[in-house]
């Protein structure tokens, strides 16, 4: 319980300061080049699987044209519903950025399994048992699968297992001085330029 109070306690403080002074400036220039790229809304919301297998609406900048396919079907590469600015936002994870308010909330953590559309979280829970055992903690906006490089389009079940079992060591493994690694790794990849952020 006091590990889980200090994740959370970290996950509120840095949360109010991403949003206070990145967000609060960062958000307008974001929203004006969202509704100049395209028509729709700048936010784009979507039910995700959370912490044991609840469901909860999860916050992103608006990166694709509006499409029907969103709920079901991931973005892959050269896709053409993407936007300029939303490619963009996605090379450098801005996209994301809406999820600080997740975390504030209380539906996701700063670090953790990312979590998935409900849709596929029927899928993979097929593939594996240990699917389930991500569902324990809350979701992340980053977390250890994504600093291997287990991020972006699933090509095959094997890449998805692949995920599931980092995110069982992440579990098993999990320390604050491990959340402070995955979170500057995230940032170095991000500036360094991630081959799978499309």
């Amino acid at each position: 319980m006091l590990r889980r109070f200090y994740k959370r306690s970290f996950d509120i403080l840095f949360s109010l300061f991403i949003i206070l002074f990145v967000f609060s400036w960062l958000y307008p220039i974001l929203a004006i080049l969202i509704k100049l790229g395209s028509k729709g809304p700048v936010f784009f919301v979507q039910v995700r699987t959370g912490r044991h297998n609840t469901q909860f609406k999860c916050y992103k900048f608006r990166s694709m044209r509006v499409n029907h396919d969103a709920d079901k079907k991931q973005a892959t590469l050269n896709d053409h519903r993407i936007t300029p600015i939303g490619a963009f936002m996605r090379k450098t994870s801005l996209d994301e950025l809406p999820q600080f308010f997740n975390v504030l909330i209380g539906n996701m953590s700063i670090v953790g399994p990312r979590p998935h559309m409900v849709s596929h979280t029927e899928e993979y829970s097929q593939l594996t048992d240990k699917y389930k055992s991500r569902h324990l903690i809350r979701p992340g906006i980053t977390g250890w699968a994504q600093i291997l490089g287990l991020r972006g389009e699933v090509k095959n079940a094997e890449a998805m297992i692949k995920r599931v079992d980092a995110d069982v060591w992440y579990l098993k493994n999990w320390s604050f001085l491990l959340d402070l690694k995955i979170i500057f790794l995230t940032f170095w990849i991000t500036l360094k330029g991630d081959k799978n952020a499309y």
